[in-house]
């Protein structure tokens, strides 16, 4: 779906995006994280066809953004981080106004509208749009993005400033529209969201891609793993004490056997086994500070 090859983005003396690759296919979410500056918005917009790499090549379903530009547009969506609204309308209006400009007939429109509205659970259509919460005019912007109903979903910093609620609702209903194979690229700050959500996470660091994988593969590579045991039994013991248990942690998987093992031998009461990974939080602040 999507391929960049050496993307550079340079102004003047600065490197904005530095030498950057990677791939993202069909049906795919990827989250891109970085310091601010590190170069997350420019890349997103160059894979938009906003601005044009100082060199690379950036390829959707195999095809040069800059050589194809206009038919690759219609397959995509974009939501920058700012998104002025025409607050003198109604949603309904703000919607129809830009239906045309995808050169939607009226009926397909309206139709795709009444979904969209719903979908994005934004019941006050006829309110004007000055009068809406900041959440609620996110969701119109989302709701703009998907008027034509694209294959590809660009969205830069997507929950920016949203209450927790509303910005989880916009995470689960974009985990929606995944199950349409829609591919989506998000910047976010928020970690815990781009954990939740993504199939593969890209860890920029000034302008340069430093991790690019799965979260499964990137705490294998970069975090740890901590097993705890809880365990109860009337004797003094070399283990840390609460509540009259004891709490043993490790991440030596073979001691975890071993005390299972003397657990089950002695016949002491086994209370909890529980396993912590690194969250991405983490992992995130100890690359940027390294």
């Amino acid at each position: 779906m999507i391929q960049l090859n050496h993307v550079t983005k340079r102004y003047q003396n600065f490197t904005a995006v530095d030498d950057l690759n990677f791939h993202a296919a069909q049906g795919e979410i990827i989250g891109i994280i970085g310091h601010n500056g590190a170069g997350k918005s420019t890349t997103l917009k160059m894979i938009a066809g906003l601005i044009a790499p100082t060199s690379g090549t950036v390829y959707i379903n195999d095809r040069d953004i800059q050589k194809h530009s206009v038919a690759l547009k219609r397959q995509m969506g974009y939501l920058p981080e700012e998104t002025p609204l025409y607050e003198n309308m109604t949603a309904r209006q703000y919607l129809l106004f830009f239906s045309e400009l995808y050169d939607l007939s009226r009926p397909h429109a309206q139709s795709r509208i009444d979904e969209l509205l719903t979908s994005l659970n934004l019941p006050d259509a006829d309110k004007l749009i000055g009068e809406f919460s900041k959440g609620m005019k996110r969701k119109v912007a989302i709701a703009r993005a998907l008027l034509h109903n694209p294959a590809l979903l660009i969205l830069d910093e997507p929950n920016s400033g949203l209450d927790p609620l509303t910005s989880f609702f916009i995470i689960n209903y974009l985990k929606t529209l995944k199950r349409e194979q829609k591919t989506i690229l998000l910047s976010a700050h928020n970690l815990f969201h781009v954990e939740y959500i993504c199939d593969r996470v890209a860890i920029m660091k000034s302008g340069k891609l430093v991790v690019y994988d799965t979260m499964a593969q990137i705490r294998a590579g970069l975090g740890k793993r901590e097993y705890q045991i809880i365990f109860k039994f009337d004797e003094t013991l070399d283990y840390e004490r609460r509540d009259g248990t004891y709490i043993h942690r490790t991440n030596e998987i073979d001691a975890i056997a071993a005390l299972l093992e003397n657990i089950s031998a002695r016949g002491w009461a086994l209370i909890d086994l529980s396993v912590q990974e690194s969250a991405l939080e983490e992992i995130y602040v100890k690359l940027m500070t390294t």
